[in-house]
């Protein structure tokens, strides 16, 4: 019998690789399920094997095994895989040994039929895998349903668990586990509504929403290599002006990166477009409708073949997600060489948070010569939360929360005359914190921080503040002249946020007014978090608060107007004037001097957790101050090394040991400092996914040059001439450090001050040397330089920095921020 067995797993096995083989594709890890069944099943050009033959791998194996002669099912998969189920009474895991590490697709096929005394529609459970909820509460009333789902296995096994919600069980007709192309799921991708940030996708789950094709015809899994579904778009349409077109003969992929495994020849073969042939002065677009999950990032991959072979010449189009450019002036023909047939495709991610309905468009480009638009194909992927989860509420979370009440009232129950008592001892504890707050509130009152008695009793607001309002609190009706009505004219940024306006107030003074989503809760923590933040502090470094404004469920911050913009507008992707070495290193300087006050400037220090060039803003002297608190987090108390908190920042510039850990430390803005240095230095951006792949990561490709010796080849081709090798050698050293894969090889904010101080010092006396026609000056001496304690900066001349070794910079830089307090 286990002959027989073996030589029948060998058959299968190989019958599959030659299909595989023809296919192109190979999977080394392939586990097909059909589960309750006491057979193999062959479904199309594939084998699923019964189920008690992967009974070991299973927790629990004596689970119910049902079927069903349900001759009434419809579905795109065969319905041979829904005739069978297994039926889980308790929580229960499949483990399946891993041969090859890296993303695998996971399907669940689900169909409630009836089997004696289960009923598997009022079946309700949950289903997870490794640390990633792929369903909560999940029940299917009817018909069958294929749930798909994908993520990145590191450590040679998979765990697959079936929960059942209390006093239900669980099911499953079938299921796959087979390991992926290396070439199908990008690490990372750009976000719409954040031009220039990128999402990293690495760690993330991701789950199948929908697989379009385009040109009103769908394609059955048996004709994709990866057994994908693809529903047509008809459905989907809510424009009438296209046509459909069909030309599968046509794709090829002899000639770029495409293969069949991204989509097959009958997806890159059809294409829905605007019907320019019938009406060639026509200009509109073509828009699809999909509902999605609200709260969720999604990952968006447009897939394009040129199947038309127009002979009007060259055409551009625009692609949009939500009425933002996905692609502006799309140029199909260039991206593929102009070869007929021959496939492209590219990925966005896109955030749907206060919607659960997410459109697509193309339409004309006012740069092409005639209306054209095409589209082949479309998928739609969810990405899976901070805590890990593809569902609105983390079923850990909930259970968590439900022990902990189940604990008070049994605490409660037992001891309520102790209860009584922490109660009594917790109002006093409160009322005094109360009074010790509005002690504090009072004495900023003095300095022209913090509150205002006075309210609008009509404005509708958010109520987020329970005694006061923080700030100055403007009304709508003063911003809204401020700003023309909040004209599309006077917008000079966006981020996850909002959009940023600028003002001008009656009396000349400019603002810049940072405006929340309206009517939406969405941010409302950040916003809250931003004035409270701002109203605390007062330094010369960090950008000024204005005033705020919450009329009309209204998040509207007003902060003091930056001439010059960002950092990252003056390094990159802008035609503003190049700044010099010297400018680079006095921004920096002022960036490290803003946050070295909010780590040592307060008892327990304030982590910004959001460092980036786009947060650094330059006035018209170009002196740099640190922006965006909405992220900022109070520090450790004085007897704890670290905040343990969600994962919160932009991608590129989050500390790995935050990321990794959920620990947040002051060193994760060390790090993220770090990158801006390096940012400044090459003056490219941190991730740029249009450079070979050895460069598409700034601190990996500066790391790897930094090791091999020629800094001038990192380094912007702009400073090559003005930068002296002295003083690039101890910004970059200083940089490196700040990069330390563990938080406590690196630096304090202080020393990092210190040495950009030194960085400048060498690149000034350079210049004046070079002025005076003297001998340049020698750079081996570059090191970390240190000052004794209670020295000023000033005191020191370059010449006799290598003596000031062995000194901490942290309780002198610290001496100083207070002194530049304004």
């Amino acid at each position: 019998m286990g002959n027989l067995s073996l030589q029948l797993i060998l058959s299968c096995s190989y019958l599959f690789c030659l299909i595989c083989i023809a296919s192109g594709f190979v999977p080394l890890d392939n586990y097909l399920i059909d589960c309750g069944s006491p057979r193999n099943s062959s479904v199309g050009n594939r084998t699923f094997l019964a189920d008690n033959f992967y009974s070991d791998m299973l927790s629990t194996p004596q689970n119910i095994l049902a079927n069903t002669n349900s001759s009434s099912l419809s579905s795109s998969y065969d319905s041979t895989l829904y005739l069978t189920a297994r039926i889980f009474g308790q929580a229960s895991r499949y483990t399946f040994p891993i041969k090859e590490n890296g993303r695998h697709l996971i399907r669940l096929y689900f169909f409630p039929f009836v089997y004696g005394e289960y009923n598997l529609s009022m079946a309700k459970f949950s289903v997870s895998a490794q640390n990633f909820t792929l369903l909560k509460g999940f029940q299917l009333d009817k018909g069958s349903v294929v749930k798909e789902y994908s993520f990145k296995i590191a450590n040679n096994q998979l765990v697959l668990t079936f929960t059942p919600d209390t006093n239900s069980f669980a099911f499953v007709n079938a299921l796959e586990v087979i390991s992926l192309p290396i070439e199908l799921i990008p690490d990372s991708a750009g976000i719409v509504e954040m031009p220039g940030d990128h999402q990293n996708l690495q760690n993330r789950a991701l789950e199948t929403v929908l697989r379009v094709n385009m040109g009103n015809q769908s394609v059955h899994p048996q004709k994709d290599t990866l057994w994908r579904q693809w529903v047509s778009d008809d459905k989907f349409l809510k424009h009438s002006a296209v046509s459909t077109v069909s030309n599968v003969d046509a794709v090829t992929y002899k000639y770029g990166n495409v293969t069949e495994n991204i989509a097959p020849a009958l997806v890159y073969g059809t294409a829905t477009k605007l019907d320019s042939d019938r009406d060639p002065h026509i200009n509109a677009n073509i828009t699809w409708l999909f509902t999605v999950d609200a709260g969720f990032n999604y990952l968006v991959r447009f897939h394009f073949c040129d199947i038309v072979n127009s002979s009007l010449g060259p055409f551009f189009f625009n692609v949009y997600i939500n009425s933002w450019f996905a692609y502006r002036s799309f140029d199909l023909g260039k991206l593929t060489s102009n070869i007929i047939g021959n496939p492209y495709f590219f990925d966005v991610i896109t955030s749907s948070t206060t919607s659960n309905a997410m459109s697509v468009s193309i339409g004309p480009s006012s740069e092409s010569n005639y209306p054209m638009a095409i589209l082949n194909g479309l998928e739609i992927m969810k990405i899976s939360n901070s805590q890990g989860s593809l569902e609105t509420s983390d079923p850990e979370i909930s259970s968590s929360k439900t022990k902990l009440r189940s604990k008070i009232i049994l605490i409660a129950g037992l001891s309520g005359g102790i209860c009584i008592v922490l109660v009594f001892v917790l109002a006093l504890f409160l009322i005094c914190r109360r009074r010790r707050r509005l002690a504090a509130v009072s004495h900023s009152r003095e300095d022209n921080f913090v509150m205002n008695q006075t309210g609008d009793k009509n404005s509708n607001s958010l109520a987020l503040f329970s005694n006061s309002s923080f700030g100055y609190r403007y009304p709508l009706t003063v911003i809204e002249e401020a700003t023309n009505n909040f004209s599309e004219d006077l917008i000079i940024g966006t981020g996850g946020f909002g959009k940023v306006y600028k003002g001008i107030f009656k009396d000349g003074t400019k603002v810049a007014v940072k405006r929340g989503q309206s009517k939406s809760q969405q941010g409302l923590k950040e916003f809250r978090t931003e004035i409270e933040m701002l109203s605390q502090f007062r330094h010369r470094h960090l950008v000024s608060l204005i005033g705020y404004c919450d009329e009309r469920n209204e998040m509207i911050i007003i902060y003091e107007f930056m001439e010059n913009g960002t950092l990252k507008s003056h390094l990159y992707s802008s035609d503003l004037p190049v700044l010099s070495w010297k400018q680079r290193l006095e921004i920096c300087i002022g960036s490290a001097k803003g946050l070295h006050y909010l780590h040592t400037g307060s008892t327990r220090a304030i982590i910004h957790r959001d460092v980036k060039s786009a947060n650094i803003l330059l006035d018209e002297n170009l002196m740099a101050k640190v922006a965006d608190f909405g992220l900022s987090k109070t520090g450790p108390e004085i007897d704890q090394t670290h905040v343990s908190t969600a994962v919160k920042g932009s991608f590129g510039y989050l500390d790995p040991e935050y990321l990794t850990r959920q620990q947040l430390t002051e060193k994760s803005d060390i790090y993220s400092f770090g990158v801006v240095m390096l940012e400044t230095l090459c003056g490219r951006a941190v991730i740029d996914p249009s450079l070979p792949r050895g460069k598409v990561n700034l601190v990996e490709w500066a790391m790897k040059w930094r090791e091999r010796g020629p800094i001038q080849e990192t380094i912007d081709p702009h400073l090559v001439d003005q930068a002296s090798e002295g003083s690039l050698w101890k910004f970059m050293e200083i940089a490196e450090k700040c990069l330390a894969q563990c938080g406590l090889d690196r630096p304090s904010m202080g020393d990092v001050l210190w040495n950009l101080e030194s960085a400048l010092q060498l690149q000034v006396k350079e210049e004046k040397t070079s002025d005076e026609g003297g001998l340049v000056m020698r750079t081996d001496w570059v090191g970390h330089l240190d000052t004794p304690a209670g020295a000023s900066t000033t005191q020191f001349s370059v010449g006799s920095l290598g003596d000031l070794a062995g000194a901490s910079m942290s309780k002198i830089f610290a001496k100083m921020a207070k002194e530049e307090m304004r």
